[in-house]
């Protein structure tokens, strides 16, 4: 009871270390920023297609959960991860609607480097069709997919932080990867391995 999950090292007690950051221990927020960091800026380059975009985003999700910590505004324990991404989901919603008034060209797109690892020709032009793919979903089931495998998120997570039933979002995970098959003529588990390795749990 109290202890929220880790992202990826169950030795961490999440919940000392929300508590220690909003404590004031700098430390705690490092480590706080270094483990969640790269996955808010995921999700945030997965819809904006710009690093730098993406870059603002995750510092102003970072600057707005210093203040609620600080300030005693964090009252979801439990839930530390679905309370850190709605806000990033915010952020990068506000960050695509001001793109849409004011449109520029991106500096690049998160799914070009998928998994952190080198792209060769064939690998860039798969990754592009996936891109496009991933446009042509709903926006719910473009939703779920990217909090699970950009954000890192457990589908119980996802499903604390758009208040759905878990077995509602598990069958769309399933159909946006079968959408996803149809349009890239390819498997569903091939689809799975095109996507970045989800961070949280089953």
């Amino acid at each position: 009871m109290g202890v929220e999950p880790t992202p990826a090292d169950g030795a961490l007690d999440l919940a000392e270390l929300v508590r220690s950051a909003r404590a004031g221990d700098e430390d705690a927020w490092r480590d706080l920023v270094g483990l969640y960091g790269p996955r808010v800026f995921a999700l945030a380059r997965s819809r904006l297609r710009d690093h730098d975009a993406a870059e603002e985003v995750m510092q102003s999700v970072f600057a707005t959960v210093a203040i609620k910590l600080r300030e005693g505004r964090y009252d979801e324990h439990g839930k530390f991860e679905p309370w850190l991404f709605r806000i990033a989901m915010n952020r990068v919603r506000d960050a695509v609607r001001r793109a849409r008034r004011d449109p520029t060209t991106g500096s690049g797109d998160g799914l070009d480097q998928l998994g952190g690892q080198a792209a060769g020709p064939d690998t860039k032009a798969s990754f592009a069709q996936l891109r496009d793919a991933m446009e042509r979903l709903s926006k719910p089931d473009r939703e779920v997919v990217e909090l699970r495998y950009h954000a890192g998120l457990s589908f119980r997570q996802i499903a604390d932080l758009l208040g759905e039933p878990i077995g509602t979002l598990l069958a769309r995970h399933h159909r946006a990867l079968r959408k996803l098959q149809r349009m890239l003529g390819t498997g569903d588990e091939s689809i799975a391995n095109e996507l970045p390795s989800p961070a949280g749990g089953a």
